[in-house]
């Protein structure tokens, strides 16, 4: 469904994208991932045939992109960062003015809209006014919105940001549906637990490079060891000195915080047993480990 080879893209004097090579395969989920500056929202605007590349090749849906971009774009359903409903227009009409903007007949729209009101959950606030549905209806509409045309693939940019786990997990719980029904969704995210639960496969980028490809679990099985115990409390530096070389796999001090990443956990929390001023969380590894390790922890603007 996507195919992109050698993509450039330099603003000024920085390379924004640099060679980047990707492949999204039908009927799955991509994540494309990322901290603040690594590239992400360049590359889909180069992906959508907004933006024009300074060298590569892009296929949308079979299409040449950007010399077919309108073409593709027909093929392509889009939830922006930000929600852009139209506050003059209520929710069933908010779906009925996005249908015609690609072309489809007023009854066929008509036709559609029950159906994506039932599955953004809003059947009984179809003539509702923007301003008073919820952040999560917001989200849900701006979503059903993006399948008026019943396109191939989905792009989604930071789908859930805002909301609350409720309203994140009835998100998750319609894109699944999309999945199921042979749907493919391009995903933008900061949150790892996100990625994990619905991305077949991601690519962490970062300065505009590919730094890693692959399906989350194994990208952690290969990254980070299995467990990592998180310390925290009155005596770390006294207790990291004593111990943190032998019991740690590998380590990292964070403000006042150890992380302590090892293949042997109970070994690590019977030493922090014997300080019983210093508080723990065990926990398994997870994608925001492998984040951390391959993009840094460093403030990003």
């Amino acid at each position: 469904m996507l195919k992109v080879r050698g993509l450039t893209k330099t603003y000024g004097d920085t390379e924004v994208v640099r060679g980047l090579d990707l492949d999204v395969r039908r009927g799955e989920c991509f994540g494309l991932l990322g901290p603040n500056g690594a590239g992400k929202t360049t590359t889909l605007r180069l992906l959508l045939g907004l933006t024009d590349p300074d060298s590569g090749s892009i296929e949308l849906a079979g299409i040449a992109v950007p010399q077919r971009a309108r073409e593709a774009r027909m093929k392509v359903g889009v939830v922006p960062q930000l929600d852009n409903l139209d506050p003059d227009f209520s929710v069933r009409e908010n779906l009925l003015a996005y249908g015609r903007y690609f072309g489809m007949s007023k009854a066929a729209v008509t036709a559609r809209v029950p159906m994506l009101l039932e599955f953004a959950g809003l059947a009984n606030k179809a003539d509702a006014q923007i301003a008073q549905l919820s952040g999560g209806m917001k989200r849900r509409l701006t979503l059903a919105r993006a399948l008026v045309h019943d396109p191939d693939i989905l792009f989604l940019d930071e789908p859930t940001t805002g909301l609350d786990p409720q309203a994140r997990h009835l998100i998750w719980q319609g894109l699944r549906r999309l999945l199921a029904e042979g749907k493919t969704i391009v995903l933008t995210t900061h949150f790892m637990d996100e990625a994990e639960r619905l991305a077949d496969r991601l690519a962490i980028l970062d300065h505009g490079r590919r730094v890693v490809e692959g399906a989350p679990r194994a990208l952690i099985e290969a990254h980070i060891e299995p467990a990592v115990v998180e310390v925290f409390g009155e005596g770390l530096a006294d207790w990291t000195r004593a111990h943190a070389a032998t019991l740690c796999l590998r380590h990292e001090s964070v403000g006042e915080t150890l992380f302590c990443y090892t293949a042997t956990p109970d070994s690590v929390i019977d030493a922090l047993k014997e300080v019983p001023a210093l508080r723990y969380v065990h926990r398994p590894s997870n994608l925001e480990d492998v984040f951390l390790k391959l993009t840094g922890r460093d403030l990003r603007d």
